[in-house]
């Protein structure tokens, strides 16, 4: 009996010590997934300050050219409402300094909050300052569901989408989802060839309820004719989105482009496209409860 006590004192310090398991397998830690969805309401504004600038060298039958565009927009969006997962917001300009030269013509300078007149060639951009470009009413997964142009035109200031295109599921660090989209340019013979285009989003990793995304454009439609290479290469899209996944919008964007285009006019033709677009949240402007 004595020999049977001191057994089981054994067994009951070699447990607490952990030197015998009790057969049950410890817990382990699953990667976290990330479900990456918009949050905004009615009322709500997301003020953003956007920065495109560009150089583009071309050499044709050994004559160069370089020209240079500078804008710096502030533009927001004024969500409109929000119902069963999609809400409904205005895109609206709201200022633009504008810089932009070709080849040896003058300079021209354009700011809206400085200048009254704008010249000629920035005319239709004044004229929707202070007008929705367009009202889009999309999904919680900022997937578009509905576009209308208000002023007259689909043509933002931005570059690639407005809303950033979500999967259904939550993904994982290191995990990557795709949307399709689509770039028209003109062929040697005039004719107009579609370029189906796969926008490859990564996520990298999650900070403090940032997500750091990585966002890279993959032609899928072959392209043999540098002419057609020379359009598309600017319609392409490289670089890193920060969104904020408490919050449920983005807070900056940053693409880049360094492209090289070799006989896109000819044998000795050349272009060269040089170009940083930049987008950051300024303010986000909530608005109170009503109790």
């Amino acid at each position: 009996m004595a020999r049977l006590h001191a057994t089981r004192w054994i067994i009951l310090f070699a447990f607490v010590m952990g030197l015998v398991t009790t057969g049950i397998a410890e817990p382990t830690d699953a990667p976290a997934s990330y479900l990456l969805r918009y949050k905004v309401q009615p009322g709500e504004q997301l003020h953003y300050e956007v920065t495109h600038a560009a150089k583009t060298k071309t050499r044709i039958q050994g004559e160069e050219e370089i020209s240079q565009v500078h804008t710096t927009t502030q533009r927001h969006w004024n969500v409109i409402e929000t119902e069963k997962n999609t809400f409904k917001f205005e895109h609206i300009l709201d200022a633009v300094a504008m810089t932009q030269q070709q080849g040896q013509q003058s300079e021209l300078r354009w700011d809206s909050q400085k200048d009254p007149e704008p010249p000629k060639v920035f005319g239709r951009i004044a004229e929707q300052i202070g007008h929705p470009l367009s009202t889009i009413t999309a999904s919680e997964a900022g997937k578009e569901l509905q576009r209308e142009a208000d002023s007259g035109t689909k043509t933002s200031l931005g570059m690639g989408s407005l809303t950033l295109s979500f999967p259904e599921e939550p993904v994982k660090i290191g995990e990557s989802w795709s949307t399709p989209h689509e770039v028209r340019a003109r062929t040697d013979n005039g004719s107009v060839k579609i370029i189906k285009i796969r926008q490859l989003y990564t996520l990298e990793k999650v900070q403090t309820g940032v997500a750091f995304l990585r966002v890279r454009s993959q032609p899928l439609t072959p392209i043999n004719e540098e002419s057609v290479r020379a359009q598309v290469v600017q319609q392409l899209s490289n670089g890193v989105i920060r969104f904020d996944i408490d919050n449920g919008h983005m807070l900056s964007k940053q693409l880049d482009w360094d492209e090289t285009v070799i006989g896109f006019q000819g044998a000795n033709s050349l272009m060269e496209y040089r170009a940083r677009f930049t987008e950051r949240l300024v303010d986000n402007s909530v608005p109170s409860l009503k109790r």
